[in-house]
């Protein structure tokens, strides 16, 4: 018969939650992103009925809680009250109160008004630079959709007037484009734009550069790029046509080099999907949570912070020791 214990709790297990939270917790600039945000608070946090206001990286780490599960601010306010393990990372364990879904709103508000989001990627990105995680040799240019409400059913009967349609492929989109420009060598996102669905990606190729690069990659969308006054600088490398590309007659010796050089360049592009793919499938972002290019194009800025932090984790933490 098998010996029985009493009093005894099994051995803590860490989740997959908790495992997260602990390695973000480590990696994202704390101090640097408090101190960007200091001098624009004042109070902006504050609590209703005159009570002191939270702290400055209280109302950040719940900002980052909401990006990385997808919360509204009512939502946010009640994992607070659910949710010991965010509690616990909000640095509001055994606190007597906790922030409101107004308090959470203005807060957002306050990195809105201030457009402090491209701020804090750039903060960041200057923390992974000195892990030497930011080679700017080369620069990879993409844009997803965001879809966003197409129903008139609302308030103002009328859809989103900053949104637009666009068709991809045989299939219709309503909603806004992100546009970004991501280190070659460490698929870092290092530039956010944000425009209506409609907006031709070359047109936004340009602004995706931060300067410094040698090389661009693109594909097939970004066709003729290299003859735009905004573009010039880097050699750019953009893909095949795909009828082109699969009319190529692979039997000749010519061709079969073509299509070695269109393999490279779509090995260095695949880059640019690491990003999306964090944002999207892990962030769970994949539809506008606001009205307006301004809000949703702040929101995404920081996703895209937060995922640079999320995929050089590792790296961060290993040169940590």
């Amino acid at each position: 018969m098998d010996q029985m214990t009493f009093g005894l709790d099994p051995l803590p297990k860490k989740t997959r939650k908790e495992v997260f939270l602990d390695e973000m917790n480590q990696v994202v600039p704390w101090a640097a992103l408090v101190e960007l945000i200091r001098s624009h608070a004042r109070g902006a946090h504050q609590a209703l009925g005159g009570r002191p206001p939270f702290p400055i990286e209280t109302m950040l780490r719940i900002h980052c809680l909401q990006l990385w599960w997808n919360l509204s601010d009512p939502a946010m306010e009640e994992e607070l009250h659910e949710r010991p393990l965010y509690r616990r990372f909000a640095g509001l364990e055994g606190a007597a109160r906790m922030p409101d879904e107004t308090t959470i709103l203005r807060f957002r508000h306050l990195l809105e008004k201030h457009e402090l989001a491209p701020q804090v990627l750039g903060t960041i990105n200057a923390g992974l630079a000195k892990h030497g995680l930011m080679l700017k040799t080369g620069t990879v240019v993409d844009a997803t959709i965001i879809a966003a409400p197409s129903s008139t059913k609302n308030k103002s009967g009328e859809r989103d007037p900053e949104m637009h349609q666009t068709k991809k492929g045989k299939q219709w989109h309503f909603g806004m484009k992100a546009h970004i420009g991501v280190d070659a060598e460490s698929r870092l996102v290092h530039t956010v734009i944000g425009t209506a669905a409609n907006v031709n990606d070359v047109t936004q190729a340009g602004a995706l550069l931060h300067g410094q690069e040698t090389a661009a990659f693109g594909d097939a969308g970004y066709r003729g790029v290299d003859k735009r006054p905004e573009a010039q600088g880097p050699t750019w490398f953009v893909a095949m046509q795909p009828g082109k590309r699969k009319a190529l007659d692979t039997t000749k010796k010519w061709a079969r080099l073509l299509e070695k050089a269109e393999q490279i360049k779509a090995s260095v592009r695949a880059k640019v999907e690491h990003p999306f793919r964090v944002v999207k499938q892990q962030f769970g972002h994949t539809k506008v949570r606001y009205r307006g290019l301004a809000k949703n194009t702040a929101r995404l800025t920081m996703l895209f912070a937060l995922s640079n932090l999320w995929m050089a984790r590792r790296q961060v933490l290993g040169a940590r020791g």
